[in-house]
């Protein structure tokens, strides 16, 4: 049974310091029993419970918030992916569904840019309902499509959830890099990203079971895409329960830097006031455009050209375990607190940019093997796609099965790059924002290029080259710009909050007065 401990435990105020870095060591991973902190604030969302004898976080923890939204992800866009990871959205001929992303990556790219003001403006929980609707509407649509030659539904359905997307994944990335201490950020994305993705093989487990007896490549069912939609309109009902960020309190007492009299003007002067704070993150612009610039590639030219309906979903559900898989050792190996964060921030970039050559030189050896012409059956009508039971079958396998892990570990740098940048809530969501708008912007063009048949080669050229350069853009932020700490003051800045109201009487970074 749960029990309600007094609201006015107290929280650890009083974090030990590093004297060496004289940076504030912080353990969001645990609840903190005791201290001379300041209280938690009176309210349900501030009782610390125990179950079964154990302790659990407050309800506008950043721990409970972030698993929350995870789940929210994990019925909204891990869904999506479990969908899109099929190739051509579940539909044999991906021509519909490269025009659907290509308005959807269009609109994000617009909507994700400037998804932080939106964030800062309406509040969390605003904008991942609103954001997770645009899901359900897209998987409606493509069931729609197996009944109907008419084109207008689907591409507005896929632009409607470019709108939703950038707005949902601006609020998502907030939370995750400006909720935990600065300590806890990889553990954080790991966890996320693990949750999120688990709905991804989840999902991809509808369509395995459903053809598991289909050796051909056909469309998937309608029941497949039924259940989707009904998964996806969960999501966006859950996102409802979130706190708003302002409500949100660290485990030492200390709360999320955020503007406290937003106005629309105030936000989208913002966004210029965060590229002149820190200009030198345009560095990292290459690095956001790549970001899903090759998922076309991986879903479209392998998963959708090369194998069976049975064998696609399987696939699927392998590539999303590989991306748990990453993001959990990524992640943490992120906040090993033996390593300066420093140091760790150029480790990290070389370690990527090894990963780069090693995936991208296999994914080179299986490209050599067919094009685009050698896949289609009006060219080639004795053509026959590979199944799990064909002879060479694990080969391509491992291969899906590390562009998953490549995919994680890329997500998973950049959003730990923006995070050491930044602890304000309100400068996270603008970067966040840069981020999907122009990771939005770079799969627009993709998926527009594929709908135009360029061949597969071309498609796998520009992702090695282009990830590799990026990399390469990226190396001055990662050196010169990335900090053992930023302090709450350099947060601040460009806000209309203070000390006092973000941390409490005697937390080791406030001044003794």
């Amino acid at each position: 049974m749960a029990t309600a401990d007094n609201n006015s435990n107290p929280v650890a105020a009083d974090a030990p310091v590093d004297v060496k870095q004289s940076v504030p060591i912080h353990n969001e991973m645990d609840v903190v029993d005791g201290g001379a902190g300041a209280p938690l604030p009176d309210g349900w969302k501030y009782r610390v419970r125990r179950v079964a004898g154990h302790r659990i976080p407050w309800y506008a923890s950043p721990r409970v918030q972030l698993i929350m939204v995870s789940f929210v992800c994990f019925l909204c866009p891990g869904m999506f992916n479990a969908l899109g990871g099929l190739g051509g959205g579940g539909r044999k001929d991906a021509t519909l569904a490269d025009d659907m992303n290509t308005a959807l990556y269009s609109t994000f790219a617009v909507f994700g840019f400037f998804g932080g003001t939106f964030v800062n403006k309406l509040g969390i929980k605003l904008t991942l309902a609103f954001g997770g609707i645009g899901y359900c509407i897209y998987a409606v649509s493509l069931l729609v499509s197996l009944h109907t030659t008419k084109l207008g539904f689907p591409i507005f359905a896929g632009a409607l959830l470019g709108i939703c997307a950038g707005l949902l994944w601006t609020a998502q990335g907030t939370i995750m890099i400006s909720y935990p201490h600065e300590s806890s950020k990889g553990k954080y994305f790991g966890w996320f990203w693990a949750i999120f993705n688990l709905g991804a093989v989840i999902g991809s487990l509808i369509p395995l079971a459903q053809t598991y007896n289909t050796t051909a490549n056909v469309d998937v069912t309608t029941g497949t895409y039924i259940a989707f939609i009904v998964l996806m309109f969960c999501g966006a009902c859950l996102a409802l329960c979130l706190c708003n960020a302002g409500d949100v309190v660290r485990s030492d007492g200390s709360k999320v830097v955020l503007m406290k009299h937003p106005s629309w003007q105030s936000e989208f002067v913002g966004l210029w006031e965060t590229l002149r704070y820190e200009p030198m993150v345009v560095l990292l612009f290459p690095m956001f455009w790549s970001s899903n610039w090759f998922v076309t590639y991986q879903t479209n030219a392998v998963n959708s050209a090369r194998f069976s309906t049975r064998t696609k979903a399987l696939n699927t559900l392998l590539y999303y375990l590989a991306q748990i898989i990453g993001a959990l050792i990524f992640g943490y190996a992120m906040d090993i607190d033996k390593v300066r964060r420093s140091v760790r921030a150029k480790i990290s970039l070389g370690f990527l940019f090894g990963l780069t050559m090693a995936v991208w030189g296999g994914g080179f050896a299986y490209a050599k093997l067919y094009d685009r012409d050698d896949v289609n059956t009006d060219i080639h009508p004795e053509y026959v796609p590979t199944d799990w039971k064909t002879k060479g079958y694990v080969g391509p396998m491992f291969l899906y099965i590390f562009y998953g892990f490549y995919d994680s570990v890329w997500q998973a740098a950049v959003y730990w790059y923006m995070g050491a940048l930044s602890n304000s809530g309100r400068r996270s969501a603008n970067y966040v924002g840069f981020y999907k708008g122009i990771q939005s912007a770079g799969a627009a063009v993709m998926w527009a290029l594929d709908s135009r048949k360029i061949s597969f080669m071309a498609e796998f050229a520009s992702n090695w080259a282009l990830l590799s350069f990026s990399l390469l853009c990226a190396a001055p932020v990662i050196f010169l710009k990335v900090k053992d700490h930023v302090s709450v003051e350099e947060d601040l800045a460009g806000t209309d909050e203070t000390l006092a109201d973000v941390l409490p009487e005697n937390h080791a970074e406030k001044p003794i007065a």
